[in-house]
């Protein structure tokens, strides 16, 4: 089972059939945006109209009947450090915090979780159970760090959750095919996830083809999650879809995973 593709007038957004709150993966269709950002750009520092970017704030929140302001993100480090989300951190677009995380956890209805991905790994989280939701930016060396599994761990420990209530969805992000890396990354995620990683990196050439999302379904297995959802589209290889970090250079836009608790 993969993601489904929904449509919203131009707008065109991914959501997971296992998750069952408010939440998306967004594209690059269906925004107002021009030039190098065009057209759905949620990126909001990297040099695109601000006029545009709130106005593609507004097109996406529409779509999915999320209320104004009400977007909470944070300033992502590629680490593994992960903060609970308050109705006090929403603005739109979402405001810079004051601290550093890559992942978003929140038991508060109204907060609409948000990470921003442009090749890097979204993972949203859903326990309907306990009424708990995350938002995760996994790069490589979030996901060397286990920030997967940890997110889990936060949802436990703080929110009461049991693992196994738990809902996952891997978004579109590159995958093995088109990330190559080299021997760095490689023996960090052996360092991780130990003889598991030999089914994440193949060596090539000197190189290694890197599959980021096997690497943390791996982890979220591990934390004691059964029900996981994996797009299985590659950002590298869907450029004209997807904003790719790894196949633009200079100027680009961004896209986000979203996830709400009404």
């Amino acid at each position: 089972m993969s993601l489904i593709e929904n449509k919203a007038e131009a707008l065109i957004y991914m959501t997971a059939p296992n998750i069952e709150t408010v939440h998306a993966f967004t594209t690059r269709y269906g925004g107002v945006s021009g030039g190098a950002y065009s057209s759905l750009n949620l990126g909001r520092y990297l040099g695109d109209d601000p006029v545009h970017v709130r106005e593609n704030y507004k097109l996406v929140r529409t779509a999915l009947g999320i209320p104004a302001g009400s977007f909470a993100s944070t300033d992502q480090v590629h680490g593994s450090c992960i903060v609970s989300a308050r109705r006090a951190d929403c603005g739109e677009p979402p405001p810079l915090p004051p601290y550093k995380a890559d992942g978003l956890v929140t038991r508060e209805t109204g907060v609409a979780l948000i990470i921003f991905t442009a090749d890097c790994v979204p993972v949203l989280l859903h326990d309907p159970v306990r009424g708990v939701i995350a938002a995760v930016h996994a790069g490589w060396r979030g996901t060397a760090a286990g920030i997967t599994g940890k997110t889990v761990l936060k949802m436990v420990n703080d929110f009461g959750c049991a693992p196994s209530d738990i809902r996952a969805a891997i978004g579109p992000c590159i995958s093995k095919c088109c990330y190559e890396t080299g021997a760095d990354v490689a023996d960090a995620l052996r360092a991780t996830l130990g003889d598991a990683a030999e089914s994440c990196v193949s060596p090539a050439g000197g190189k290694y083809m890197t599959d980021l999302k096997e690497a943390n379904r791996l982890l979220l297995t591990r934390a004691g999650l059964t029900d996981i959802i994996v797009s299985d589209e590659c950002t590298s290889c869907m450029c004209d879809k997807y904003w790719s970090y790894r196949r633009v250079s200079g100027k680009r836009g961004s896209q986000a995973a979203i996830i709400l608790l009404r």
